[in-house]
């Protein structure tokens, strides 16, 4: 009976860590670098002017800010004020945005003008 319980304990304890290693694998940090926008407008702003103009009326309505790296358009997730401070003073410009991805949205966890 003793080696039942010490085997379901030793499996159970072997089956966390592989779970846990798996998680810290999946939620690795990486870079991109493209142009800041807004998840409402994407690549292409709608509003005429200049794109940081329309970037900020959308936001202010309460669009999330957004990455356009190539073709692909990321929804950047962060509620810390000084990232989106940042996101702000770079709108319409090349960024360098370090976060976790999941499908098209990334949780940022830093943003630098890009070099």
């Amino acid at each position: 009976m003793r080696f039942c319980k010490n085997g379901i304990v030793l499996s159970t304890t072997l089956l966390l860590v592989v779970l846990l290693t798996t998680a810290a694998f999946a939620a690795k940090v990486q870079a991109f670098t493209g142009t800041v926008s807004d998840a409402m407008c994407g690549a292409t702003h709608m509003m005429e002017g200049d794109p940081a103009s329309c970037l900020r009326t959308c936001v202010n309505k309460g669009s999330k800010y957004a990455l356009v790296v190539g073709d692909k358009v990321y929804t950047l997730d962060t509620s810390n004020p000084a990232t989106l401070d940042a996101l702000a003073k770079l709108g319409a410009q090349k960024a360098t945005v370090k976060g976790t991805v999941d499908g098209d949205t990334i949780s940022v966890s830093s943003v630098t003008a890009a070099k």
